[in-house]
């Protein structure tokens, strides 16, 4: 189970995790307690499962590890994204809660949002056309320590820098990395996807055996080829470094190296993709040992509408700590690393996460967890239908009018796995003797009866 204690911690967590997923309305205790019927009994259970840490969200997450790896293919590697992200909180009580950097502030004043931290790593469940659902694997609260007030003693202010270093999150970043590379099998890769803040030497040299690093980098990042080998008979400490590379981008501007094509899924459908690469090659910041290999990609042209003219996003440069990995798998794998960003916001404009008003260190840490496992295993249950056939496949609702129709084989959206789930689950209470015809047509009456809100129309409508 995966809940310690008495039985009935079990079942408040089920409760819980239904509630967080059928629930309408803000995922606070209060609405998971009413949400489970709980709302005329005594509720300080409910608070105590997380204050008091009778809940092991790793467990819920080991689940849906464990079904990604039984869908891979013998052979293929775990592909998995990290990243960081913020929620937002107002309280000054509230543990963890801090001054953060607004990522959704503009690029030319830095914001700051009083906020919680939050670590999550998500892996990749590869599909029919080449794309990839993430399905969270993992959650994690990363605080910064409090800074000390103004009238601290030295030996505090000591304890708090070295608070920090311990709190870092790069570090933070590789000790939950080597425990998902512990969990894998010593037969399957790990690919760790990662964006600009995490390309850094403390990763990329603190990686765990069996496991590739691949993250953008600066376009200016300086670069060196490997060193020369040694000549017989020459004295003196051998060089680390050997001539200086084109940074990515005077790669990208060096018409002496050609565009290589490479076709790859990305936004539902496969693209070619215009890219260069060069390697093996050595960054100072990664240290003489950690050999990559430099990937630009051009940037694609798009249009905002039918007819209107060319225009291009930025240009990408990555950097792999494998330079002998195909470049085809290279891209696909980094491509895949968007998904983590669809996670973080379904997983908050859907499911709500960390908008429960708890207070302490174990809340904090716990609560928000177990609504992103409940959102892991909602959708490993879609993806082990969706793979086992059409017979096996969750039957979606009927979409609206204005809706077009969904091509065959496509994934339905988070939002119609929670209309479906509610619809199994509810559906007969509300209507037993329709279950199987939800969607009636009424004909045309001349005199109208009075109109009164449709219960089941408002839980299950498909908007």
């Amino acid at each position: 189970m995966a809940a310690t204690g008495t039985p009935s911690c079990a079942a408040l967590l089920h409760g819980h995790m239904l509630g967080v997923l059928l629930g309408q309305s803000r995922a606070t205790v209060t609405n998971l307690i009413c949400s489970r019927g709980g709302q005329h009994h005594d509720w300080s259970a409910d608070y105590r499962l997380y204050s008091r840490g009778r809940v092991d969200e790793a467990v819920l997450f080991g689940r849906a590890r464990d079904a990604l790896l039984d869908a891979l293919p013998a052979g293929e590697p775990l592909v998995a994204a990290i990243d960081d992200t913020i929620v937002r909180k107002t309280g000054r009580k509230i543990h963890g809660s801090g001054w953060k950097r607004d990522p959704l502030g503009p690029a030319f004043q830095t914001n700051l949002v009083h906020a919680r931290r939050y670590l999550q790593i998500s892996a990749a469940w590869p599909l029919e056309d080449g794309g990839a659902r993430m399905v969270p694997v993992g959650f994690h609260h990363a605080p910064t320590p409090r800074k000390p007030g103004k009238d601290a003693t030295p030996a505090r202010l000591k304890d708090h820098r070295e608070a920090l270093k311990q709190h870092n999150l790069n570090r933070v970043a590789l000790e939950h990395v080597g425990g998902l590379r512990r969990d894998i099998p010593d037969g399957r890769h790990l690919v760790l996807c990662g964006d600009g803040s995490f390309t850094n030497k403390a990763v990329l040299r603190g990686l765990p055996d069996g496991c590739t690093y691949i993250g953008r980098t600066r376009k200016d990042t300086a670069l060196h080829h490997p060193p020369e080998p040694p000549v017989p008979g020459a004295t003196g400490r051998p060089p680390r470094y050997g001539k200086k590379a084109p940074t990515p981008e005077e790669l990208r501007q060096d018409d002496s190296v050609p565009w290589q094509i490479i076709t790859a899924h990305a936004a539902g459908k496969r693209h070619d993709f215009r890219v260069k690469t060069c390697g093996p090659v050595l960054w100072p910041k990664a240290g003489p040992g950690v050999m990559l290999r430099l990937v630009v990609i051009a940037p694609l042209a798009y249009r905002l509408k039918k007819g209107s003219r060319l225009l291009y996003r930025e240009p990408a440069y990555l950097l792999c700590t494998d330079p002998d990995l195909p470049l085809e798998k290279l891209l696909q794998y980094y491509l895949w690393r968007w998904g983590i960003e669809v996670n973080f916001r379904e997983e908050k404009t859907l499911l709500g996460t960390g908008e429960a008003q708890v207070r302490t260190a174990a809340s904090n840490r716990h609560l928000p967890a177990v609504t992103v496992a409940a959102y892991s295993l909602l959708w490993i249950a879609a993806l082990q239908c969706h793979a086992a056939g059409d017979g096996d496949r969750p039957r979606s609702l009927a979409p609206p009018k204005w809706r077009k129709d969904r091509p065959d084989g496509m994934l339905p959206a988070t939002g119609e796995l929670q209309r479906l789930l509610r619809y199994e689950i509810w559906a007969g209470a509300l209507r037993p003797g329709t279950f199987h015809r939800f969607v009636t047509r009424r004909p045309p009456d001349a005199s109208a009866p009075e109109p009164r809100p449709a219960l089941a129309a408002t839980l299950f409508a498909a908007a």
